[in-house]
């Protein structure tokens, strides 16, 4: 949703040994890392997305729907994009062993769309059923990084769900590995996390390799910044290449919208995978599942920022289309009508971040 846009100021953005030149920032002793110019003049956007959260972590489930098979794809919470084709290779494990003939899949976000290429890819015809097409999809309001944030709570999941956890999450990653490139909008970047925040704290398992900065070695004013890599994906461009495959795959799409698991059951397809996200909540009356809403703030595109950070101040991802500002965590609010205030209060605490960087060269 669009709150507001002015043109570019005439000041322009210059490269200089690795240095960027940003208002009154030259590039004699800067740092190579330049910093984001987070005038919220810049704003080109603002959005608002509800997570399908459940504390227990996400359902991977198969269970009879009349004399059909139904297997539960959903409640990923903040780490949708993430965990899409890790918990949809599980979901086809469950379903697809002694099928035959059509399948269904419910919804087109990342998750349907990645159950459904899978569910090709096995051999089998699919027709996917949604109430929205991308780019009303709320994957396509996800910031986009590769990593499993929010997904559940850890005092409220099982030793059999964490190890269920870590198989969908090793998938992911060397899936999204294979895609990286222009065509599906998939990235890596170097990443920086402040220490001693819940992101920093997931580094423990998740990626591999980490390394603790010195203060020489990052200009944020920050004492202790932890670096990694990962990959980032540019939702939209990802979604609709992803629609693409579909399609060219032979696969079907049939807008429409399901009241009951009643309706769900007169489909022509015996197997039937739902990756409706918070869509489940109602049509299969899962109250622990709770919408978490997120807002973000995106401003003009920065090319030369080549790196991402997550911390207290929130989260900056650079994306072709954007700078990405986060965000928000706003347990059980359903109303995806951006708050003013809310994303003036992000790019405020964005814009006295990256004011504050040190020269480290």
């Amino acid at each position: 949703m669009l709150l507001g846009r002015r043109e570019f100021a005439a000041a322009s953005v210059a490269l200089l040994s690795g240095c960027a030149t940003v208002g009154t920032r030259h590039a004699s002793g800067c740092t190579p890392l330049p910093p984001v110019d987070a005038d919220p003049s810049r704003l080109i956007r603002a959005v608002a997305g509800l997570r399908p959260y459940r504390r227990s972590g996400f359902v991977v489930r198969a269970e009879p729907l009349g004399d059909k098979k139904l297997v539960h794809n959903y409640g990923h919470g903040g780490g949708g994009i993430t965990l899409s084709w890790g918990t949809s290779k599980l979901a086809t494990e469950l379903g697809l062993p002694d099928h035959s003939g059509p399948v269904a899949v419910l919804g087109s976000g990342a998750v349907g769309l990645s159950t459904a290429r899978l569910v090709q890819q096995a051999g089998f015809p699919v027709t996917i059923y949604t109430a929205a097409l991308p780019p009303e999809t709320t994957s396509n309001i996800a910031g986009g990084q590769f990593h499993p944030y929010a997904v559940f709570d850890d005092d409220a999941v099982t030793p059999e769900f964490k190890a269920q956890f870590t198989r969908a999450l090793d998938y992911s990653w060397r899936r999204f590995q294979i895609m990286v490139g222009d065509d599906y909008g998939i990235r890596w970047l170097p990443t920086y996390v402040e220490r001693n925040t819940p992101e920093a704290r997931l580094l423990d398992t998740f990626p591999p390799f980490n390394r603790l900065l010195s203060t020489a070695e990052h200009p944020f004013p920050l004492d202790s910044v932890l670096r990694y890599d990962t990959m980032y994906v540019e939702t939209g461009r990802y979604l609709r290449q992803m629609l693409r495959d579909v399609e060219i795959a032979g696969g079907k799409i049939e807008v429409r919208k399901f009241g009951s698991p009643a309706d769900i059951s007169a489909l022509p397809e015996s197997l039937i995978f739902n990756c409706t996200g918070l869509g489940s909540r109602a049509l299969f009356n899962d109250l622990d599942l709770r919408p978490a809403r997120g807002q973000l703030a995106i401003l003009e595109p920065q090319p030369e920022v080549q790196y991402a950070f997550t911390g207290n101040p929130g989260y900056m991802f650079p994306r072709p289309d954007g700078i990405i500002l986060g965000g928000t965590f706003e347990l059980d609010e359903w109303d995806t009508t951006p708050d003013p205030a809310t994303i003036q209060r992000i790019i405020a605490s964005h814009q006295r971040f990256f004011s504050r960087f040190r020269c480290t060269a």
